[in-house]
């Protein structure tokens, strides 16, 4: 019988959990995936289960995201004067620190501090949710994506394992997604660093750990240092709306795009550099933008252009508005 069980519960690691079970038996089958993959208790697994809550309010925050709106709603809700400002205070105090990730990583001080005013608005609000009722919610009751969340469920289980934390305790997004920098938990895992060196990889509370963090995300996803990250672009003819997708994979090169009418100001892209073409929607009009290397590297912290640009473009205030303060300091 256990011969049989452990060879159950390996089917479901290699194929996902069955489609059609219901939330109960779902349930069932991550236990046992626990129990037997992981070596954990049981009677603890189903204990931290019994205290989670599904919450209906996550199932309509995730069916409604910022993401699927349009940009020029969008973007406003990030390219603030007051994250802005936010931002460089943040710098500011952390420029030995974001000086020393930029240097080890190769990722910009900029990038760095964008993505976390943009996650947290500088660890202001971190979620409100229970990071466990967020991924049972999500895995057991949201097919879309359930096999995804059940997994973080999973990962949830290890990082609390690991960290020593009281998992019923942590807080989070609707989507599970904790600390400074907002990392689901197999990003916790697996990026997270201890980078003020106290023995402790601290992305809830410590935000020298999340910055050397997010330079390690972006380092292991290929960050590409002293590159560019995306070049406004004009567009003529219709040849361009072929080259336009929904997917974020890059699949053409710089000269396909030149080919089919795509010009950009800055005219020394390699011919066969992979990128790709982005529309984005103003009131009036449509906005082109031509995607490099690094863009995609963005992309993977948040799977959407609309996030990926909204952090490039508030990088570039941040970099000029630190560079600015700290001539108008030095005049002083």
């Amino acid at each position: 019988m256990q011969l049989f069980r452990s060879f159950l519960v390996l089917s479901l690691c290699i194929s996902g959990f069955s489609a059609h079970a219901t939330p109960l038996g779902l349930q069932q089958q991550f236990i046992d995936l626990m129990v037997e993959k992981h070596q954990f208790d049981r009677e603890v697994i189903e204990s931290t289960l019994a205290k989670a809550n599904k919450n209906e309010a996550i199932l309509k925050s995730i069916s409604k995201p910022w993401e699927a709106k349009p940009w020029h709603q969008y973007y406003p809700i990030f390219l603030t004067e007051k994250r802005l400002t936010k931002g460089i205070e943040f710098w500011q105090t952390h420029q030995k620190t974001l000086a020393r990730a930029e240097q080890e990583s190769g990722v910009p001080a900029e990038i760095i501090v964008a993505i976390i005013g943009v996650e947290t608005f500088y660890g202001t609000y971190i979620g409100k949710y229970s990071v466990l009722d967020a991924l049972v919610t999500l895995g057991f009751h949201y097919p879309p994506r359930a096999k995804f969340f059940r997994s973080e469920l999973e990962q949830l289980f290890l990082l609390a394992q690991e960290e020593k934390f009281e998992i019923t305790e942590l807080k989070g997004s609707y989507a599970g997604a904790m600390g400074w920098g907002q990392f689901i938990s197999s990003s916790y895992r697996h990026y997270g660093v201890d980078f003020d060196g106290d023995g402790i990889r601290d992305l809830l509370n410590n935000p020298e750990d999340a910055i050397g963090s997010v330079a390690n995300y972006f380092k292991k996803h290929h960050w590409k240092a002293d590159s560019d990250i995306a070049f406004k672009a004009q567009v003529s003819g219709t040849e361009h709306t072929k080259l336009l997708s929904k997917s974020l994979k890059y699949s053409h090169q710089w000269a396909q795009l030149q080919q089919a009418g795509v010009s950009i100001d800055e005219p020394y892209l390699s011919e066969d550099m992979k990128v790709k073409l982005f529309e984005f929607s103003q009131p009036n009009k449509k906005e082109y933008w031509v995607g490099l290397p690094n863009f995609y590297v963005i992309t993977r912290y948040n799977h959407s252009p609309l996030y990926a640009m909204a952090v490039f473009q508030f990088s570039q205030q941040l970099k000029e508005g630190f560079n600015t303060a700290i001539t108008a300091k030095v005049g002083n």
